[in-house]
């Protein structure tokens, strides 16, 4: 069946609190989504972010943000009073999320509403306690480990003293012992997000609209997972990392990109019977209902690189599971929706093994008409089994990205597309036409591309720092004409009923 969705992050929708959140915004946005006749709403991931801000480098592979916990819901409960958080700076700029600002300032409300939810003994309801004691597995490592950073000053587990670092049992003790009041508070968030999103999605349902997560192939170096779960990983026997996660030099990164992250140990999951990933994916599915699983080449060879590198240049592909791991996922799932983002340079062995799993791979419109990329996107040689991008959250917005095209690139497009002589606008609407028009089953489109706008709204710039991550839409900027124009193209090319 061929449908549409839409790309845009929880941190970017509007709200009054400085970042998008599952406020009555989102589920206006949701509502737009339903009006506008599209299927998907495609989200980034939802853990917690750390330094640098990126979603894909979580606190945890499993929990949730706590930035997007809505406060207004939380004074309904009672847990708060307005006055308490609306006259908080939480950044001046609608259009851009303040990090630092907020983590000033957020975390300090949600510890009020925790002490509050504390004298209604709400920690003692049934509720609570079935939600504690059903994500248990990964709540208490992880409650733990942001209880503990807190005491260590936010450092990285890395850095902490030898005991816990290597958590001995009488550390882990002393430590719970210690941190009882901030282990329970990172239990609340927790509950607060999952109930609150748990609410968001099945609105989202309600309404047709199914919501597309993303995972990140690799866990953050400073999580959770990488200091409790060691054996998951490449490390020596003080658990520091041989080597690290990034992508070879191309085209658009001189040097590469450095990642950082722990490898998998692959043998060991192989041993265990993927156990882990079996769990990951398990709560995937409570969150989302389809799964976009980010860097998938990873999954057939990795870039491996030397711990305390300064560049990825000297890196080496690796052997990764193959489909003895998809193979494991299907036996216990059977068939799950799942796409494969399989971008940039791909071997024979990458292209069998998606098609091996029979997942959809990803194509980019963006990279059709940039010579500078290797594989081969034009839109004319698209199969069924595919997801077709004007671009992603990684890629410029489809106005700037033309601007910035070489004249030899340009003049392609422009021929290809007729757009000579277009105003800038025409020319983006075009482009998205031409995702549309494919024969691929699944069209996503960036809300950024929909709205037109221009480099500064771009998402994420890779093997950059400083202003990734904070674009926000306006208020009221996803119009109902905006919706009847985008259900208007969508029905002309056969992607709703």
């Amino acid at each position: 069946m061929r449908r549409s969705g839409i790309l845009m992050a929880i941190s970017s929708l509007p709200s009054a609190h400085g970042i998008g959140c599952f406020s009555k915004n989102a589920y206006a946005f949701v509502d737009s989504l339903k009006e506008a006749g599209q299927t998907y709403w495609q989200i980034l991931p939802l853990g917690p972010t750390g330094y640098g801000d990126s979603p894909y480098q979580p606190f945890s592979a499993f929990a949730g943000n706590p930035y997007f916990v809505d406060l207004d819901q939380l004074a309904q409960e009672g847990l708060l009073q307005p006055e308490e958080y609306r006259r908080l700076d939480f950044g001046t700029d609608p259009q851009q999320v303040d990090y630092n600002k907020i983590y000033q300032n957020r975390l300090p409300v949600l510890k009020k509403a925790y002490h509050a939810f504390l004298e209604l003994n709400q920690d003692k309801s049934e509720e609570y306690r079935t939600f504690c004691e059903k994500q248990k597995d990964w709540l208490e490592d992880y409650s733990l480990y942001m209880a503990v950073k807190y005491q260590f000053g936010q450092k990285s587990w890395a850095d902490w003293e030898d005991d816990i670092r290597l958590r001995k049992p009488e550390a882990i003790r002393k430590y719970q012992e210690l941190c009882e009041k901030e282990i329970g508070f990172y239990r609340f968030v927790q509950y607060e997000f999952m109930k609150q999103w748990i609410e968001l999605k099945s609105y989202a349902n309600k309404k047709g609209i199914q919501i597309v997560g993303d995972i990140p192939i690799y866990v953050a170096f400073d999580s959770s997972d990488s200091w409790a779960m060691p054996e998951l990983f490449q490390y020596n026997e003080d658990r520091q990392p041989t080597r690290i996660a990034g992508c070879p030099p191309d085209a658009f990164a001189a040097d590469g990109q450095l990642w950082g992250n722990p490898l998998y140990d692959w043998e060991y999951h192989e041993n265990t019977g993927y156990a882990w990933w079996i769990k990951r994916l398990e709560r995937c599915y409570e969150l989302y209902d389809v799964v976009r699983v980010d860097h998938f080449r990873g999954f057939d060879e990795y870039y491996a690189i030397p711990f305390g590198a300064q560049t990825a240049a000297g890196g080496c592909w690796q052997p990764g599971p193959g489909m003895k791991l998809f193979t494991a996922l299907a036996e216990h799932f059977g068939k799950v929706p799942i796409i494969a983002e399989d971008l940039g340079y791909l071997t024979d062995t990458v292209i069998k093994l998606v098609k091996d799993t029979g997942y959809p791979g990803m194509k980019v419109i963006e990279f059709a008409f940039d010579s500078r990329e290797s594989g081969d996107y034009m839109p004319y040689r698209y199969d069924h089994n595919c997801v077709v991008y004007t671009g992603t959250h990684d890629n410029q917005t489809l106005a700037a990205w033309y601007d910035e095209l070489s004249a030899q690139d340009r003049a392609f497009l422009d021929d290809y597309l007729d757009l000579k002589g277009m105003q800038k606008e025409g020319i983006v609407w075009s482009l998205i036409r031409c995702a549309l028009e494919t024969v691929a089953d699944t069209v996503i489109v960036p809300m950024q591309d929909y709205l037109c706008l221009g480099a500064e709204c771009r998402m994420n710039q890779p093997s950059t720092q400083g202003r990734n991550w904070k674009w926000r839409m306006k208020e009221d900027a996803f119009t109902q004409e905006l919706a009847a124009k985008i259900r208007h193209l969508t029905k002309i090319y056969g992607r709703i009923e």
